[in-house]
């Protein structure tokens, strides 16, 4: 049990370390079409948070994947918004009489 936990920890930890530092490298230009690949990802996260959340029983695992849902869906939802906006600015207004 302690080394499993170790090991997630772990993962964790390098996961969030390679994450923060690929981001910090994204150029403002590729942020919007990386969002749209982001929004992706956060929907398969949330198709398996949906899965290990679905238990019957109330544990620590059943949590963490409503944690896992809840966040996912703001990642979701805030990329849409974000990329909608972007492509509203590109739209062509339309004439004025």
């Amino acid at each position: 049990m302690a080394e499993t936990l170790i090991a997630g920890l772990v993962v964790f930890v390098l996961a969030s370390f390679i994450g923060f530092e690929v981001i910090n490298k994204i150029p403002p230009t590729l942020h919007t079409p990386l969002m749209s690949g982001s929004n992706a990802i956060s929907g398969i996260a949330v198709v398996g948070a949906l899965l290990v959340a679905g238990g019957n029983d109330l544990n620590v695992t059943t949590v963490l994947g409503v944690i896992a849902i809840v966040l996912a869906m703001i990642n979701v939802v805030g990329g849409f918004l974000v990329t909608d906006r972007m492509l509203q600015m590109f739209k062509k207004k339309e004439a004025r009489n």
